[in-house]
This record gives structure tokens, C-alpha cells and sequence, in this order.
């Protein structure tokens, strides 16, 4: 079992006192490497319970910079950060959460050319993108790797989420390929309620931190949806499709394609 020091043992005292978690999940956490795809609305509370939690090793890819409107719901960023890099910024921020960890930043986006040796070092990924052509290329290469991932989305008052691991359902069995450009509603378009970023992020951070940690049961083979509006959270089981073109069991997909529009780059 992992040694604590003084300081770690005091840090992170909730997680060792909790009934079912204690040391050895803690020191999964130490010893995991997770990255981040996109440091925007989701990827805001991600970062800074990941950092809290003391995941040990966090990339954060985002070629971004900080705007104005880019505040309303993206509460890793502050008003003096206009203008600056997202991952610059991220950085910053959950070294002063936890400078226990360690954070590499990648600032660039995601493609067909770096994704699998972005992903590749990293034990679990989390897409907070909003575009689909990042989505696919996150699934794809995740599956290609052996990469367990969880995937959010949200719009005006709704997101959504699910979990992948080896074996389970993938993006492509629920959604076999992205929608045509004129079917889709950008968040610049449509508008969204910031806070609801926050609380869809929140649930990838816990999905993240229960992979590792080995505990609980994990969204899987599930789409997971929330509604503002009602407040309500619904939880829609979907399964593993053996004619999925990159999962099942005569896949045809073999290599990245990435989709040539991008709507927005990070929530």
C-alpha cells in the first residue's frame, strides 16, 4: 500500500476515512493519469475536483484562449484571464487547489493526427467538448487504445453523458455517425445555462474518480440526461451493438477520420 506523508494524510483525510474508499483508492488516485479534452464549461469543474481529489497526473488539451463570453459558465477562468490560454490558466488554477499534482498542458486541439499519442500515456479521458468532430475522434481513438472515457454534452437548459470502458457500449453504438452540419445547434447559437455546466461536469469528475478508485458502478452502456427545466435526471440503458463499425464484432473503422466542421471548441 501507497505511504502518505503528514501532509497528504491530512489533505486528504476525507477520502481515507470513507467507508469503501480509504488508502488504497487514494493511492489509485496519486498513481492515475487522466486527460482532459477541452477546459471550458465542463472541463472547469473537472479540473478542479480532479485537483482536489489528487489525481496524480492531469493533461489538459485546449488550443483556446479565455473570452468574455466564455465566463458566464466557465468557472475555472476569471475576468483578468481574457486573452490568455485556457490550459495556461487551468494550470494555474489546480496547482493552487493541490500542488501535489502534476499538470501537462497541451495547448492544441485535438485531430486525427495527435489524438492517439495525446490519449495513449493516460489512463482515462474526459471529453468536455462541445463538437462533434472532437467527440469521434475521442471515441475512436479511446476504443483503438483500450481507453475507458466519459463523454458530456449540454445546451440551452439539457446535457447528457456517458461512460465508456473496453468492452462496453461505445459513442458509435448510440450514435452510429455525427449529425449533418445544418442539424446542429452550436452553443454560440442557442445560448445555455451556465450553471448546468457545472452540475454535468461534476458527474464526469465523479465517473472519473470512481474508475480509478475502483469503486461504485459506472455509466455504462447508459446515456445519462439532466433537464433543467424539470430538474430531472433520467438514466436510458442502451447496449453494445455487434455491427458497430468500430467495436463490434467485423469492425470496419480502423483508422482516425476526423469530421470536417467544428461547430465550437470547448464548452
Amino acid at each position: 500500500m501507497m505511504e502518505f506523508s503528514r501532509e497528504q494524510r491530512q489533505r486528504y483525510n476525507r477520502h481515507l476515512i470513507l467507508d469503501g474508499f480509504g488508502a488504497e483508492a487514494q493511492g489509485r488516485l496519486l498513481q492515475a493519469k487522466v486527460l482532459m479534452v477541452g477546459a471550458g464549461g465542463l472541463g472547469s469543474p473537472v479540473a478542479l475536483y480532479l485537483a482536489a481529489a489528487g489525481v496524480g497526473t492531469i493533461g489538459v488539451v485546449d488550443g483556446d484562449t479565455v473570452s468574455i463570453t466564455n465566463l458566464q459558465r466557465q468557472v475555472l477562468h476569471s475576468t483578468p484571464d481574457v486573452g490568455r490560454p485556457k490550459v495556461e490558466v487551468a494550470r494555474e488554477r489546480m496547482l493552487a487547489i493541490n500542488p501535489d499534482i502534476q499538470v501537462i498542458t497541451y495547448e492544441t486541439y485535438l485531430s486525427e493526427a495527435n489524438a492517439l499519442e495525446l490519449i495513449h500515456p493516460y489512463d482515462f479521458v474526459i471529453d468536455g467538448t462541445d463538437n462533434f468532430a472532437t467527440k469521434y475522434l475521442v471515441n475512436d481513438a479511446c476504443v483503438m487504445l483500450g481507453k475507458a472515457y466519459t463523454m458530456g454534452g449540454i445546451s440551452r437548459y439539457s446535457g447528457q453523458l456517458i461512460t465508456h470502458v473496453p468492452g462496453s457500449a461505445c459513442y458509435r453504438c448510440l450514435f452510429p455517425e455525427p449529425p449533418a452540419q445544418s442539424d446542429v445547434e452550436t452553443c454560440a447559437m442557442v445560448g445555455v445555462l451556465g450553471s448546468i455546466a457545472g452540475m454535468l461536469g461534476t458527474v464526469q469528475a465523479t465517473e472519473c474518480i470512481k474508475y480509478l478508485a475502483g469503486v461504485g458502478d459506472l455509466l455504462t452502456d447508459s446515456l445519462l440526461t439532466f433537464d433543467a427545466l424539470s430538474m430531472q435526471w433520467q438514466r436510458y440503458g442502451f447496449a453494445h451493438r455487434d455491427d458497430c463499425a468500430l467495436c463490434g464484432t467485423s469492425p470496419t473503422i480502423h483508422e482516425l477520420k476526423e469530421y470536417a466542421f467544428q461547430p465550437c471548441k470547448s464548452k
